[in-house]
């Protein structure tokens, strides 16, 4: 049997406030296969960006794994977390969280940096994920010259410039409106299919499910149901 990509095993996840504790995740488990196109489903309040931030290795769980390529990630100190998420895990979330005063290129050659590497070489592999995400003519525009469309597939092409295996994607579209988010949409699905990148993909629209191969229900912090397409 193949082993999953990631694996979650009763993740638990609590805040202890001055009076009380609040659980956001109560013992949720499920796969995510290589290569596949994963939505977790659910209302806003449900538990989705709290999983997301857990399994993208920001935050620790209460209680429970998470195991990514058979590797238990709970045994990881600071460092080999943030060297994980360098080398493993792309983020994409609602906002862009672009630099003003770079360029296109220069904003998606960023999280490069931190690996090291030939500038010039880089560069050039920057113009390329640039073009594969239909921004060839836009690489040197700066983020005041884009559109909310154009910023968010800059951010797509960043989370790609370090090869990732995973892309986790905590509602991309939330701050576009419907042909752009399509756009987003169909960019991602592309992505899967034609360079084997997993998405995990959150959201509350469920006009985006058609995109999915798994759909992972939840609320109130559980798994509430898990379908194939």
């Amino acid at each position: 049997m193949v082993k999953p990509l990631i694996d979650v095993k009763n993740l638990r996840k609590e805040y202890k406030l001055p009076s009380n504790v609040v659980t956001a995740l109560d013992g949720v488990d499920f796969t995510v296969a290589e290569k596949e196109f994963c939505i977790l489903y659910g209302p806003s309040g449900s538990g989705k960006t709290t999983l997301l931030n857990l399994m993208g290795l920001i935050d620790v769980p209460t209680d429970g794994k998470i195991f990514v390529e058979g590797e238990d990630t709970q045994g990881f100190n600071r460092v080999k977390r943030a060297d994980f998420r360098l080398n493993n895990i792309g983020f994409i979330f609602q906002k862009y969280y672009l630099l003003d005063e770079l360029t296109a290129v220069e904003n998606v050659l960023v999280p490069a940096l931190a690996k090291g590497g030939n500038i010039k070489e880089l560069s050039h592999k920057t113009e390329g994920i640039l073009g594969l995400v239909g921004l060839k003519e836009r690489v040197h525009h700066k983020p005041k010259h884009l559109s909310e469309g154009e910023k968010q597939r800059v951010a797509v092409a960043r989370s790609l410039i370090n090869e990732p295996k995973i892309l986790l994607c905590d509602e991309p579209t939330a701050s576009l409106d419907a042909e752009n988010g399509t756009m987003i949409l169909d960019l991602l699905k592309k992505i899967n299919k034609e360079e084997g990148v997993t998405i995990f993909l959150i959201t509350h629209d469920e006009r985006q499910l058609s995109y999915a191969d798994k759909i992972i229900h939840i609320a109130d912090g559980k798994i509430t149901k898990e379908e194939n397409r």
